[in-house]
């Protein structure tokens, strides 16, 4: 599954987002993620890619950020 995919998949499932608003400048926040939801969101990306997530990674305000966080952790992994 690509980074994107599972974004939406994640703020469907437990935010009901509609996929089609999860574009890349959305911001995070005004798609109801907060800080608990962006470590979840996290967790997920961890669980589902086999990645772990360095602590001090700083958090990203929109989609599109978030989708260029995953895909070069992903990179960096293969």
């Amino acid at each position: 599954m690509e980074s994107l995919g599972l974004i939406r998949e994640f703020l469907q499932d437990r935010l009901g987002v509609a996929p089609d608003l999860v574009v890349s400048d959305a911001q995070l926040d005004t798609l109801g993620v907060d800080s608990l939801m962006m470590l979840e969101l996290m967790f997920e990306f961890e669980d589902r890619f086999g990645i772990t997530l360095s602590k001090d990674l700083k958090s990203p305000q929109t989609v599109g950020e978030m989708v260029a966080l995953m895909d070069q952790l992903r990179s960096e992994q293969s």
